[in-house]
């Protein structure tokens, strides 16, 4: 019997006890796996240790989880014939997971995927292996039969062909990618020769709306705790500020002494640390360029835009005013800690700049309107709405974005539905 039959025959309960044992195991060992990100990829050890712990409520959620998978009884017209509808494990799954969130995202993915019954193979990035496979020794821990849960680490030179691999390779039902959209598109290329059932959670550009009506010492902390978890290097991070004319100028002046007073860059492991580093040198050129170009075209540096004296790949938490939708900035994803602030009128022309782009995976605004919350909650084209709140994410509720943000929901009772097949079965003659 191969792994993938194997693991559809173990009862949900035993994959439901064995879910819970490796959370139980995270929350063991936190503080280990904590430092262990923040070795990797430099994030403050505050940040890790949530990390850490939200890594492993996705294990507790779909511990959960597994016991409802349910199905239907469909009533029918024939009195002969009775409808069922069973829910069954898709088989074999790859996962593909980030550098930014090298517990979370995996234990977001697999935890679904092993709750209903499928096998996993993970592919992280090829900057943070080592959490994934301290990962794969507590679930080893667990219990989780051997085959179940694996755990592919390469070099950056060979992870194409191992995407490819992995997303070509028959014996694969279903891929689940978390990236930017460009390798995403690969992917779903390369998946297609094999029609395989694909999630994608890719890239943002998420609008952060501020209207007058705000509650505007809220709309700074949401702006900040929005922008600068990370170092900026989050997909739903605010990418985007709008602030309406009426206050624009008190929100600057109120960001700048919140900045200035709350953000401290320096190494992960220094306690007084709120911003590490960014990944590598190019994603500091790309905040450079971003600045360059939007200085070249009008836009005034607030506070902040150059590296920081901690080391060549950390950067200064920036804030710009005086910026255009025809700059960088508003128009590609940032993943740093930059923060452009263009001034709008009318509520009309906010939802149309924010709706200004080809991917739609968060978007936030306060407001204390409650006609106005409706309408623009329902006007914004994103798969994620924050209504005066900087911070979305919990395994409660379901993330994905729309247009070219990705395919399918993770997280929430959602989130087990890219790793299920619906069939149908009809009994006649009755």
């Amino acid at each position: 019997m191969k792994e993938s039959e194997r693991e559809r025959t173990v009862r949900q309960k035993e994959r439901s006890n064995l879910l819970r044992k490796w959370y139980d195991l995270m929350l063991k060992n936190k503080d280990e796996l904590a430092r262990l990100i923040t070795a990797e990829n430099g994030k403050p050890l505050k940040e890790a240790l949530g990390e850490t712990l939200y890594a492993a409520s996705f294990l507790e959620w779909f511990s959960e989880e597994a016991r409802r998978v349910y199905g239907d009884v469909v009533p029918t017209s024939s009195l002969d014939r009775r409808i069922l509808i069973l829910k069954q494990p898709i088989g074999v799954a790859a996962v593909i997971t980030p550098w930014n969130f090298p517990s979370a995202m995996l234990t977001r993915k697999a935890g679904a995927a092993l709750a209903v019954g499928c096998t996993v193979v993970v592919k992280p990035a090829e900057d943070t292996p080592l959490s994934a496979l301290a990962l794969a020794e507590l679930a080893e821990q667990a219990g989780i039969p051997a085959g179940v849960f694996n755990v592919i680490p390469s070099s950056k030179t060979k992870t194409p062909s191992v995407g490819e691999v992995l997303c070509t390779d028959p014996l694969v039902a279903a891929i689940s990618f978390t990236g930017s959209t460009a390798t995403g598109k690969i992917l779903l290329r390369q998946a297609s020769d094999t029609v395989k059932k694909a999630s994608m959670e890719l890239g943002g550009l998420a609008p952060f709306i501020v209207f007058d009506s705000a509650d505007l010492d809220r709309a700074v902390a949401g702006a900040v705790a929005s922008k600068f978890r990370n170092s900026g290097q989050t997909c739903v991070c605010a990418n985007r500020f709008l602030v309406q004319e009426g206050i624009h100028d008190i929100f600057i002046e109120k960001m700048v002494e919140a900045m200035q007073r709350e953000l401290r860059v320096g190494n992960g492991f220094d306690e007084q640390s709120t911003q590490g580093p960014l990944i590598n040198e190019s994603a500091v050129q790309k905040v450079e360029s971003q600045i360059s170009d939007a200085v070249s075209r009008g836009a005034s540096i607030v506070t902040g835009g150059k590296r920081h004296r901690s080391g060549a790949t950390f950067f200064e938490p920036t804030l710009l005013c005086n910026v255009t939708t025809d700059m960088l900035c508003t128009q590609e994803e940032t993943f740093g800690p930059l923060a452009p602030v263009l001034k709008f009128r009318t509520e009309e022309e906010a939802v149309t700049i924010a709706n200004a782009s080809n991917v739609g995976l968060a978007g936030y605004f306060y407001s204390r309107d409650h006609a106005q919350i409706w309408r623009v909650a329902e006007q914004l084209e994103v798969g994620i709405v924050g209504v005066n709140e900087g911070l979305l994410s919990t395994p409660e509720a379901p993330f994905g974005g729309v247009k070219q943000s990705g395919l399918g929901r993770e997280g929430s009772k959602y989130g087990i539905d890219d790793y299920l097949e619906i069939k149908y079965v009809c009994f006649g003659n009755l």
